[in-house]
């Protein structure tokens, strides 16, 4: 009877101080988003006033700020626009990437260790220094101002980093596998299709979601390709029409923030487990 008290107790203490670490790592995450929605629901007199508590709502949620940033401004063109952007951008990269990882990872010819190392730094060259080149392409392809402006370039810091990530992804493949499929009179294209693409499914997700997440929240291209309003995406429309001067439009833009991030979350939500499994899979072999 005492051993099975103590025992309890161990148990009950081990899981005491897991979820006792946690509460910093879920605190440092979560107080952001927190901050963001307290901020968007209240009124100006209230947010302008040095008596109020910054990290609660003391006169009564409001809802005028969404109201405003959904009537007064482009908001849901800016979200569809970013929407169309990342969307499109994400799958130009994977249907580039997918490719380039398989062949780096299973194929042999010479230079492939380097090439595979460069393709990895190549995403490390800041944007700041690809911007200015980068415009020089847009207008000559007559596609400055628009849309198609960022679908093109986001590319190019999407695909050298899916190819490091699914390369490493589709080394855990099991290579037998693929060299039955060669054996029996399939092609180095069907033996990916059919069995490496089917067992990569993580690492695609994995990277579907890096690219749908970065591309979303790029801010740097999305400024100086793109100077319409109808053609902004929503992190830059919102910081453009909601600053104006030296005035912040502090309750709009936590609303902004707050309703732009929804789509990030529902990604996330949905498809956690396959982003972990990818990162991790192709950390260990990549």
């Amino acid at each position: 009877m005492t051993t099975g008290v103590r025992g309890r107790g161990a148990r009950i203490r081990s899981a005491a101080w897991a979820y006792g670490n946690l509460v910093p790592f879920v605190f440092f995450a979560l107080f952001p988003f927190y901050f963001m929605v307290v901020t968007s629901l209240k009124s100006n007199a209230e947010l302008y006033s040095l008596a109020s508590a910054p990290l609660w709502i003391q006169r009564g949620a409001i809802a005028d700020h969404y109201r405003f940033l959904l009537e007064r401004t482009d908001f849901l063109v800016w979200m569809r626009n970013s929407l169309v952007i990342s969307v499109l951008a994400t799958g130009v990269s994977l249907a580039i990437s997918i490719p380039a990882g398989y062949s780096l990872a299973r194929l042999r010819f010479a230079g492939v260790g380097g090439f595979g190392t460069a393709v990895f730094i190549t995403y490390l060259v800041p944007p700041t220094l690809l911007f200015l080149p980068l415009s020089r392409v847009v207008v000559w392809l007559g596609i400055a101002d628009t849309i198609w402006a960022l679908v093109v370039t986001y590319p190019t810091f999407l695909v050298p980093f899916s190819t490091w990530l699914l390369m490493g992804y589709f080394r855990t493949v099991p290579r037998e596998m693929e060299e039955c499929a060669l054996v029996d009179g399939a092609s180095r294209m069907q033996a990916l299709l059919r069995i490496a693409l089917p067992m990569a499914v993580p690492g695609i997700v994995c990277a579907t979601l890096f690219g749908f997440t970065l591309t979303w929240n790029e801010f740097i291209y999305a400024l100086t390709f793109v100077s319409q309003t109808a053609n902004k995406t929503a992190v830059v429309g919102v910081t453009a029409d909601l600053i104006r001067g030296d005035i912040y439009y502090w309750g709009s833009l936590m609303a902004g923030a707050v309703l732009a991030s929804v789509p990030i979350v529902i990604c996330y939500v949905f498809f956690l487990d396959y982003y972990v499994s990818g990162l991790t899979a192709g950390s260990v072999k990549g």
